[in-house]
């Protein structure tokens, strides 16, 4: 396996002033979504020469496009990325919570001139509002949530901008998210901005990565392993979403099951030591805000579990929550950056 993919990202730089459960709850671990590309209708026109228009399924709803969308803007650098891996770097105009991470240097050198709109939390209503994007593309719903202070889907609309959340960012799906539905979404952009050549080529990599870390753990023995969130001295454990598949594609089994009263109407959930001590994993994989927050993760941990097998031998995996990102190629970073611990003869 070509190790570069296992490093690449880096820990994002900024943390944003959420509480544990908010970060639940917002983007850092992310809702989900639902989307499903619909083929092409044809039409009269030199749109419809081109392909369009075109539809896409999204959270439930039809998104109609006339021609592809010319003022964009991604609301987290995950999102921003995937649009300049599709050769959209031109059409950028806007680009929000940059302190979750830092992209790598050849994505960056491409967003010289695009405006920031936010640092940490999701831009402000007006903000976003300003940039005149005719297409929004973002993480999860949270940052649609009028309530909050954002643009909400209604108010874009009467913008004149359609809003795409990542296919594994909507409620309805965010337990069962997987890490497939980035292709989703990766096909939904291919279609909406006519690069289905590119979306294609994307999505084969993507897919050749997974397949080569699955044959590489098929038949190894599994790890037990628990995925956790912790925030001060709160506990929150993973038992579904994307986060619950990259385990299982990373050739672990996680301690917390999908089925569990704790998971019926989320995918994490708050839990005490105890609960974790129970479980004895041999394996904690945590997610990251950055390396103050890492640090911090190790002492918690190290304190409050010496005695679990993960701790006592030193088995824990960081992982950037932007790798967590939904509809970002951060999920199979992290895929491959767990399957080498979990698995560290076979890497």
């Amino acid at each position: 396996m070509n190790r570069q993919h296992t490093t690449r990202r880096h820990v994002s730089r900024g943390r944003r002033p959420l509480t544990a459960l908010a970060l639940l709850t917002g983007t850092a671990l992310a809702l989900s979504a639902c989307g499903t590309s619909v083929e092409p209708v044809p039409a009269a026109g030199e749109e419809a020469g081109r392909g369009y228009p075109v539809t896409v399924e999204n959270c439930g709803r039809e998104l109609t496009f006339q021609s592809a969308p010319e003022s964009v803007v991604g609301l987290s650098p995950s999102q921003t990325e995937l649009l300049v891996e599709l050769g959209l770097a031109d059409r950028l105009v806007g680009q929000a919570q940059v302190a979750h991470h830092e992209l790598d240097e050849d994505i960056t050198a491409q967003l010289t001139d695009v405006p920031v709109l936010s640092e940490e939390a999701p831009p402000a209503r007006e903000d976003l509002l300003g940039a005149a994007p005719d297409f929004v593309y973002s993480p999860t719903d949270y940052e649609f949530t009028a309530e909050q202070g954002f643009a909400s889907i209604e108010q874009l609309a009467g913008a004149g901008a359609e809003a795409y959340t990542a296919t594994g960012g909507c409620s309805d799906r965010r337990a069962a998210g997987t890490v497939d539905d980035l292709f989703t979404d990766i096909a939904d952009l291919g279609l909406v901005f006519s690069v289905t050549e590119r979306a294609e080529e994307l999505s084969e990599q993507g897919r050749a990565r997974l397949e080569e870390v699955a044959g590489t753990v098929e038949g190894a023995e599994r790890p037990s392993v628990a995925q956790l969130y912790v925030e001060g001295t709160t506990l929150s454990a993973i038992g579904g979403g994307v986060e619950y598949d990259i385990i299982d594609r990373a050739g672990g089994d996680n301690v917390f099951e999908r089925d569990e009263p704790a998971f019926a109407e989320f995918f994490a959930a708050v839990v005490t030591p105890e609960e974790i001590t129970s479980r004895d994993p041999e394996v904690i994989v945590f997610s990251v805000n950055d390396a103050e927050h890492e640090a911090a993760t190790r002492a918690y941990l190290a304190e409050t579990f010496p005695d679990v097998s993960a701790v006592a031998r030193d088995r824990l995996v960081a992982v950037p929550n932007s790798d967590l990102f939904p509809g970002t190629l951060g999920n199979i970073d992290a895929v491959e950056r767990i399957a080498a611990e979990l698995h560290p003869d076979l890497f």
